[in-house]
């Protein structure tokens, strides 16, 4: 089993080229079901793999309050797996056909208020070191072009058209697409360069942004310094990154911009994804509607 695993989890990384921390998480999802099975059933050949198995597992996931979320991306692993063993032809049919994947609430994606933005960025007083420029720039980013946390590590100098006003941005399965900034923040992009040469003894030339060590910035880093920023101007519970790719995103869609760009513009595969944002856009129409309407 160990070797089927090996094989798969290859696959998804050298084929479908998934980032590090999905392979990751493939392969201890799995290794967590099989590890129940081998404990509960004993060794279990692949192509004798009954679906009662796996609801058992499911049942015992449930049981110890997993959500409902998290199990759905279990079930999803699990599918691929077997479906990747079905074209290897080590499996004739997949147990996986008759197992549900249970119902979730769908979560409106968090975001923060336009005014509270605004006061972040043009209110908040950054310090004038190289750290706090490099914070003040990342956010902006963020704001501006609504890229991934990992994204934005990884931007390289290389990666900023400055005659174009853009950046070109490697996402999910290494697809690479192309983001507009605006002219003001390609001359923020252009002045940090400057500042890294003249302000740094030694620094990664490579990446764009770097730490006052010259260093190209680690993911936590970023988080901290985004969750500390906002929290100078939001009370949202969640701080983070991706909270601003979700500002990015309701606030164009919030302003008529058409899904299908707002979709490329964040890298999603699928406009399904990109779908929750309507449902902001449809919560503010509420509130405007209550707020405006004699009879509402």
């Amino acid at each position: 089993m160990e070797t089927l695993v090996q094989s798969f989890v290859d696959y998804l990384k050298f084929e479908k080229r998934y980032s590090e921390h999905t392979v990751r998480s493939y392969h201890d999802d799995l290794f967590s079901f099989f590890q129940f099975t081998e404990s509960q059933y004993g060794k279990v050949p692949i192509n004798d793999m009954p679906s009662s198995f796996i609801r058992s597992w499911l049942a015992l996931l449930k049981s110890n309050k997993i959500s409902s979320r998290s199990i759905n991306r279990k079930i999803s692993v699990l599918k691929s797996f077997f479906k990747y063993q079905l074209r290897t032809g080590n499996i004739e049919s997949s147990p996986m056909i008759n197992i549900i994947s249970p119902k979730i609430n769908k979560r409106l994606p968090v975001f923060v208020e336009q005014n509270d933005m605004g006061k972040l960025l043009n209110q908040t007083g950054f310090p004038d070191t190289w750290n706090g420029q490099t914070e003040k720039l990342l956010i902006e980013i963020f704001y501006n072009t609504g890229m991934r946390l990992n994204e934005l590590v990884n931007i390289k100098e290389n990666q900023v058209d400055f005659g174009n006003c853009s950046l070109k941005v490697l996402g999910k399965g290494n697809k690479e697409r192309v983001i507009p900034i605006s002219a003001q923040m390609t001359a923020q992009v252009r002045n940090y360069l400057e500042r890294k040469r003249k302000e740094l003894e030694k620094f990664d030339s490579t990446y764009l942004l770097v730490n006052n060590k010259g260093r190209k910035l680690y993911p936590k880093y970023v988080y901290l310094a985004v969750k500390k920023y906002l929290s100078e101007v939001t009370t949202i519970y969640k701080k983070s990154p991706h909270v601003l790719r979700h500002t990015f995103a309701t606030h164009l869609t919030n302003s008529g911009a058409e899904l299908n760009s707002v979709k490329e513009l964040l890298g999603h595969s699928s406009l399904a994804a990109t779908q929750v944002y309507t449902h902001n856009t449809i919560e503010k129409l509420k509130e405007v509607y209550r707020k405006a309407h004699p009879k509402a």
